[in-house]
């Protein structure tokens, strides 16, 4: 404890008075929905902060062979996502008309742009030639996403895992008895469905305040693009797992 700790306040240690001038309407006169806007996104800013701290958990606990700890911080994680995506449900309540009326004060700003998203992701398993080409089409790839593509994805970070433990994926699903391996793997599984249910709301979002064919703010492709994200997937050899299982259990 420092000899300073009796100072210290609610108000200073959340650093309120910086935090709360940090929302910034862009509209003249200032558009009494613009402050929801610009909070639901910040708020998303700072809780990918925190997944992606917990993603780097769970990624420390798998390489470490601790499958209980990785199987605790999967389920923070899982919490996580389940929050980010809640919080969008309030951006329902602005219809399109009002919106239109100061999405020219946006500018070129995008969601797409987001480098904490783009670090989710990379970190999480995309790393496809559409997805390289997304983060670098602006230049170098932000350093958070630089350093998410520096470490393997979860899907690899948990089959070496699997491997040192001198088993295999079908092996899990096969045995009879659920080991902390077969409960992570099926953590993984509910972080990527969870993670498609965040997309999927926000299609739907961006459908119902600027319709399924406009372009997207900055210039973007809106919903049209949004939609073939869906159905990516994080964990494919999992997936494929599943399906083994189910051929394999059928009467010949």
């Amino acid at each position: 404890m420092t000899d300073h700790a009796d100072e210290l306040t609610y108000t200073s240690y959340l650093a309120l008075p910086e935090l709360l001038k940090l929302q910034r309407p862009r509209s003249e006169p200032e558009h009494p929905d613009e402050l929801l806007f610009i909070v639901v996104h910040q708020a998303s800013e700072l809780w990918f902060k925190v997944i992606i701290h917990e993603l780097d958990t769970l990624l420390d606990r798998m390489e470490a062979d601790d499958a209980l700890g990785a199987l605790a911080a999967s389920k923070r994680v899982n919490t996580l996502v389940r929050i980010v995506t809640h919080q969008l449900s309030s951006l329902e309540t602005l219809p399109p008309q009002r919106f239109a009326e100061f999405r020219g004060y946006l500018g070129t700003s995008s969601g797409s742009q987001s480098d904490q998203f783009r670090a989710i992701e990379a970190k999480s398993g995309l790393r496809d030639a559409h997805f390289m080409q997304a983060i670098s089409e602006h230049g170098e790839p932000a350093a958070a996403v630089r350093d998410a593509l520096g470490r393997p994805t979860l899907q690899d970070t948990f089959e070496r895992m699997v491997a040192r433990a001198g088993t295999a994926l079908e092996s899990l699903y096969t045995d009879a008895a659920q080991t902390p391996l077969f409960m992570l793997g099926e953590a993984l599984i509910e972080y990527e469905q969870g993670f498609a249910m965040w997309r999927f709301l926000h299609v739907q979002l961006v459908e119902r305040v600027i319709g399924p064919m406009t372009g997207g703010t900055g210039g973007t492709l809106g919903a049209k693009y949004l939609s073939r994200t869906v159905s990516q997937r994080f964990f494919p050899s999992l997936w494929a797992v599943r399906g083994k299982f189910y051929g394999a259990s059928q009467p010949k």
